[in-house]
């Protein structure tokens, strides 16, 4: 198994954070991982990116030209990086604030409204929650549980009282992964 993923956004959408809990969830299920963030010097609003190799063997580079997966939660990352997606693979896009999606060749596109979801559950900070169970639910790296439990020890303990609302958005995106997959 050799999955890896590219994410985008903006610093705010949790975009890290999202690279870092997949890195970890993938850990706990005794795979080799390479996690790899960049972002701007602003605090919020500038761009930020990281990309995600999970593998059952050695990870030779985390720089990945071509992902097989990339999850875009605004315009601007639709607009630089769709198109970087290697044929076959797939896209995540936040269709809540990305209308127009080109479409591009061999490269299949998931439309989820992830912050209408976060909004959903009083929270829009939930947005990279909500991606983070449609990737799941897409590539089957790491079961939910493994999810929540890298929740558990990367959050402080402060913040353990909002897991099982970060849960429920993760389930929700995966609930939509699948229905994307039904249709």
């Amino acid at each position: 198994m050799n999955q890896d993923v590219f994410i985008a956004g903006f610093g705010g959408q949790g975009v890290l954070m999202l690279g870092n809990l997949l890195a970890y969830a993938a850990i706990l299920e005794g795979r080799n991982v390479s996690y790899f963030p960049a972002y701007g010097v602003e605090k919020r609003g500038g761009a930020a990116t990281c990309t995600v190799v999970i593998s059952d063997d050695e990870v030779g580079s985390p720089v990945v030209g071509q992902p097989q997966a990339v999850i875009l939660l605004n315009a601007l990352s639709v607009e630089k990086y769709l198109g970087r997606v290697r044929p076959g693979g797939f896209c995540l896009v936040n269709s809540s604030v990305v209308e127009d999606i080109p479409a591009v060749d061999q490269v299949e596109v998931i439309r989820i409204p992830m912050n209408d979801v976060a909004m959903e559950l009083g929270d829009a900070r939930l947005v990279n929650m909500v991606a983070a169970g449609a990737y799941l639910e897409k590539t089957g790296v790491a079961p939910l549980e493994s999810l929540e439990q890298a929740l558990r020890d990367i959050l402080p303990e402060r913040n353990h009282r909002l897991i099982p609302l970060n849960v429920k958005a993760m389930q929700l995106g995966a609930g939509h992964a699948r229905r994307a997959a039904a249709s």
